[in-house]
């Protein structure tokens, strides 16, 4: 087996959590965004993974790419606001529906994903660096 693969297979998952923190970062972002280019309020994205085959032999050593951002097509919150320049004939915005705790905790989760994926690629670099200390002697 190539060494590097091990490494690439952390470095998958580093890529993969960090666009997925992007996504939630614009969620968050967007949480009050009453006009998109589409028209109406922002929709929350989330992202979809899958399996990234890094041999010949599929299954035996499978990184995670992002696989597509998804839209939700939830309805959006109507919120009485009859000030607000979006609002309707009765008074109501479209808001984007987003639980803002729910996208902190979908943060704290890919942040621990992400710090998993960098302590196994430290810990896969340490015993190469190990093994080749061990061909020096």
């Amino acid at each position: 087996m190539d060494t590097f693969k091990l490494l690439r297979v952390s470095a998958s998952a580093m890529a993969a959590q960090r666009e997925r923190m992007n996504v939630i970062a614009s969620n968050m972002a967007n949480v009050n965004t009453t006009r998109t280019e589409e028209g109406g309020p922002y929709k929350r994205r989330d992202v979809i993974f899958s399996t990234m085959p890094l041999e010949d032999n599929p299954g035996v050593l499978e990184g995670v790419q992002v696989e597509e951002v998804v839209k939700e097509d939830k309805p959006p919150r109507m919120v009485y606001d009859p000030g607000h320049p979006d609002a309707d004939k009765d008074g109501f915005v479209a808001m984007p529906d987003i639980n803002v705790i729910e996208e902190m905790v979908n943060m704290m989760t890919a942040f621990r994903a992400y710090e998993s994926a960098v302590a196994t690629f430290n810990t896969s670099k340490a015993m190469f660096m190990k093994t080749l200390e061990l061909g020096k002697q």
